[in-house]
């Protein structure tokens, strides 16, 4: 029955430190039998198939391994999309949707959006802002990979043109959007399982402080970027001159050094937000 499986998986996940393990156990048997979580929660004495028995517990076994759910059902939502994510790119998280807020303010014309992973961010932006025009780069194929076939499965590979690098050579935009890596090595250890064993770790650490993704993408080109953000232009002066704004995604405790490093590249006015927890999470400066 449906509430045998999920008492018995919810125990499970909740031995293995899983952080929501009801929470879970119902999305993945929802997964597994097409139904929705709140026919299963109303219904809990169904029977399972053998079929869809065998199915759950295979899943369950997955997530018992730390792998994120997203993985697992191979689908993540962000704002009013449902995207498809593996292990090529990071599970889009909520806070990153603040970025997303700062576009819907500024109603850009242009938008670029660096590091864009699974496409979220730039698909997002498409999605709301019809008359936005959307640049997004990465330095991973793989994650190109993931990001075109999202807009292509979203009706959204018309509005969005996809490039290898940072930012495109000879190009200016109303709105620079990033979500760049932002771990600090010394950090790394502490994370949860599910980052460290699971999402693609060259997508997450970016030097001592984490600040190293940062730095290359604004500081002037002459000063030589870090090879995994490399460009694909090559002018002497700084690679976002043309910005006419930009809003970045930083981690807990990074933002004076995150307005220092905006400061520097030229920009003013800088606002710092908040995410819903109250942790210091997006930098906003304009031209």
């Amino acid at each position: 029955m449906v509430a045998e499986a999920l008492t018995a998986a919810t125990d499970a996940l909740r031995a293995a430190g899983v952080g929501e393990p009801r929470l879970d156990a119902e999305l993945l048997l929802a997964h597994v039998s097409g139904r929705d979580r709140a026919s299963l929660i109303a219904d809990p004495g169904a029977t399972l198939s053998a079929a869809e028995a065998r199915r759950f517990a295979e899943l369950v076994r997955r997530r018992l391994r730390r792998e994120p759910l997203a993985y697992i059902v191979g689908t993540k939502g962000f704002r009013r999309l449902e995207l498809t994510v593996d292990s090529r790119v990071l599970v889009p998280r909520p806070e990153t949707e603040l970025l997303v807020e700062v576009a819907l303010e500024r109603r850009p014309g242009r938008v670029l959006d660096v590091g864009t992973g699974s496409g979220a961010i730039a698909l997002a932006v498409a999605d709301e802002l019809p008359a936005a025009e959307v640049v997004a780069t990465d330095t991973s194929p793989g994650a190109l990979e993931v990001a075109r076939a999202n807009a292509a499965r979203l009706g959204l590979a018309d509005r969005v043109s996809f490039v290898a690098g940072t930012v495109p050579e000879g190009e200016s935009f109303d709105l620079v959007l990033a979500n760049l890596p932002y771990v600090a090595e010394p950090d790394w250890a502490g994370l949860e399982p599910e980052v460290t064993r699971w999402e693609p770790r060259e997508a997450l650490l970016a030097g001592e402080d984490g600040l190293d993704a940062y730095r290359a993408l604004l500081a002037p080109m002459d000063e030589g970027p870090a090879e995994c953000l490399r460009p694909t232009f090559s002018d002497q002066a700084s690679p976002l001159d043309a910005a006419a704004a930009i809003a970045v995604e930083f981690g807990e405790g990074q933002a004076v050094e995150v307005v220092e490093l905006l400061r520097d590249a030229g920009f003013g006015a800088i606002e710092i937000r908040e995410d819903l927890a109250g942790i210091e999470r997006v930098g906003v400066g304009v031209r």
